[in-house]
């Protein structure tokens, strides 16, 4: 086992955070940060691939071990109240869920499914406001399953999950199952759902694919419903929000944190 330090820009972070999970990274940190750059320790289990991986992701290479991904991630991962309603809580920890909260659990492998990404308190956010008993949620590109996890424990009466990458799937079933969760999940994207089935929709992917899927939110959603949709920093918001206008989608709310926004749109 071993991580590479790779030193990436702001705007190029969130890519390069899903290009070193498709390389088959175990586990990711965000080590520095400043206005500019990101520094990126990202952990791999395959001695014998590691040449190929530095060449693709240049940096600082380290021998490492179980070990050391577990003692970055019990200090990375704290315990969070996000809204009104949620605790998420990695699952090592044993504080107890403050009163009038629901408990998420999340585990060390998944340092960027966990709701320590200022993308993913936006969206859980969002989701506390606007789910309504019975509704039928739609989280696109689940990833850990965190937003899809929160969706039904705010009331939902239905939520639906899926994701390109299968490792993802099989992540967020694991997790899923661990919580005795009834939630549908495939392999697949926003064109995979059927028209008109979603009173909400959620995404926090990357600013490209919210363009580009633009009508498919329109499509997915009922009269009345809205998109929430994440993953994306200041600078993009033009360009996303075009897209959405095109697409016939009137902007009806803008949130941030730090320098990642998060658009509702119905």
């Amino acid at each position: 086992m071993f991580s590479i330090d790779h030193d990436c820009t702001q705007a190029d972070k969130e890519i390069t955070i899903a290009n070193l999970w498709e390389a088959g990274s175990t586990g990711i940190i965000e080590v520095a940060d400043t206005d500019d750059t990101a520094r990126l320790r990202a952990f791999f289990d395959d001695d014998t691939r590691q040449p190929a991986l530095v060449a693709q992701f240049p940096g600082e290479v380290t021998p490492a071990d179980l070990r050391d991904w577990v003692a970055f991630a019990h200090e990375f991962l704290q315990p969070m109240e996000i809204g009104q309603r949620i605790f998420v809580c990695p699952e090592w920890r044993a504080d107890p869920t403050p009163p009038g909260r629901f408990r998420i659990e999340v585990n060390a492998g998944l340092a960027f499914g966990t709701g320590a990404h200022e993308t993913t308190r936006l969206c859980l956010e969002a989701l506390e406001r606007h789910i309504r008993p019975g509704m039928t949620v739609l989280d696109v590109g689940t990833g850990s399953g965190i937003l899809a996890e929160a969706a039904i424990k705010l009331g939902a009466g239905r939520v639906l999950a899926n994701d390109t990458d299968q490792e993802a799937v099989d992540v967020a079933r694991e997790n899923f199952d661990r919580a005795g969760l009834a939630i549908e999940l495939s392999t697949g994207s926003a064109p995979d759902f059927p028209d008109a089935i979603a009173d909400i929709v959620v995404a926090n992917i990357s600013p490209a694919w919210i363009a580009d899927l633009s009508a498919d939110w329109v499509r997915v959603l009922k009269p009345g419903g809205i998109a929430i949709l994440s993953g994306f920093e200041a600078a993009d918001i033009p360009r996303v929000s075009t897209a959405l206008e095109v697409a016939g989608m009137r902007i009806s709310g803008t949130h941030g944190e730090k320098e990642w926004r998060m658009l509702e749109a119905s």
